[in-house]
């Protein structure tokens, strides 16, 4: 299974990480790197646990899109 992780620099320093089609799943890591390792076994644990109790979410197709808009506006 794949699923799309959302890694997030952190203010404090070091990244984090998030899984949308498992609320819930978060990691964190000091490198982008670490933090993609770690996610992957937050997932695994977040879907051993979902199994126990219900049906495991399968990743719907979606776009990620960045969109430009101008500084004006974003104030």
């Amino acid at each position: 299974m794949e699923y799309t992780v959302l890694v997030y620099k952190a203010e404090e320093g070091g990244y984090w990480a998030e899984v949308p089609a498992l609320p819930g799943c978060y990691s964190q890591g000091e490198t982008v790197e670490e933090t993609i390792k770690n996610v992957k076994e937050a997932i695994e644990a977040h879907i051993l646990a979902l199994k126990e109790e219900e049906k495991v979410p399968v990743e719907e197709d979606f776009i990620i899109a960045r969109v430009n808009v101008a500084e004006s506006a974003a104030v």
